[in-house]
């Protein structure tokens, strides 16, 4: 018997048009009214996920009870119990998504998902089982960022960097997956202790988001170039990374050889399942 669900409220003015031609394709199966009733289900969940997942979740699941078979209904199901970290389910979600569709487009979520229910080892196999060159673009970033995580989680810091180290990591130009992948760089590095680099990479991720939004408002090509990545403005947090390093530094010794390390205030700085 499944559990009780009480289906969540879908305000008059969500229509069906709300959801994706390409995913209204894949209701076609069903009949017209329950297609136009699980549609609205989906373009509810899409709306909420990001500020309220598990109102998100109930939407899809009320559609996932009216149209279990449909790719798109387990896929939605499945992002939405990640959101809400229920790892476990969105694995077994992801499973069946991928089963039905026949595609890897969700691979990244579900070495997310494994690391999440706390098996990093399982999630590196199955990043592993794809040809990354048969991906997209930002799927295969995707999966380079999850891996980079995994290896992080089972203290691998010098090989989840190098996870990292693939075509797309372009310092210069900045496409939609540019942020997360600069942002994860970023991390991994000062896991490393490398900070001054992990300060130019953070601030890279920033001027690329920066970007990035100029150009969807301007309505731009795919990428725009990154101009020089601000290399002042990167060049004043190494600056400042490396004073808050030398002031910890100092710190930690005695005050009269403090005295003698701390700079005047004049002084200018020299320039990444259980299953349930």
């Amino acid at each position: 018997m499944r559990a009780h669900h009480d289906d969540p409220i879908v305000p008059d003015e969500i229509t069906p048009d709300d959801l994706p031609r390409s995913a209204r394709n894949e209701l076609k199966t069903l009949s017209k009214e329950n297609a136009e009733w699980v549609a609205r289900h989906l373009a509810m969940a899409s709306q909420l996920v990001d500020d309220d997942p598990a109102l998100a979740h109930a939407h899809a699941v009320s559609a996932s009870r009216r149209a279990g078979r449909i790719a798109i209904v387990r896929e939605t199901l499945a992002i939405t119990a990640y959101t809400t970290g229920d790892y476990a389910l969105a694995l077994r979600e992801l499973r069946t998504y991928r089963r039905i569709s026949g595609r890897d487009d969700q691979i990244a979520l579900m070495v997310d998902s494994e690391r999440g229910v706390g098996r990093p080892d399982r999630a590196l196999e199955v990043g592993r089982s794809v040809d990354r060159s048969g991906l997209d673009v930002p799927v295969r970033v995707g999966l380079a960022i999850a891996m980079s995580g995994a290896r992080l989680d089972l203290g691998e810091t010098e090989r989840a960097l190098t996870e990292l180290d693939i075509p797309e990591l372009d310092p210069d130009r900045a496409f939609e997956w540019s942020p997360a992948l600069f942002a994860a760089r970023a991390a991994v590095l000062e896991e490393l202790g490398r900070d001054e680099e992990a300060v130019q990479w953070r601030r890279r991720a920033e001027v690329a988001e920066d970007a990035l939004g100029i150009a969807a408002d301007e309505a731009a090509d795919e990428f725009v170039i990154v101009e020089e990545v601000l290399e002042e403005e990167i060049q004043d947090e190494v600056d400042d990374a490396s004073d808050d390093r030398e002031a910890d530094q100092a710190d930690g010794e005695p005050e009269a050889d403090q005295a003698d390390d701390v700079p005047d205030a004049d002084d200018e700085p020299a320039d990444g399942e259980t299953e349930r």
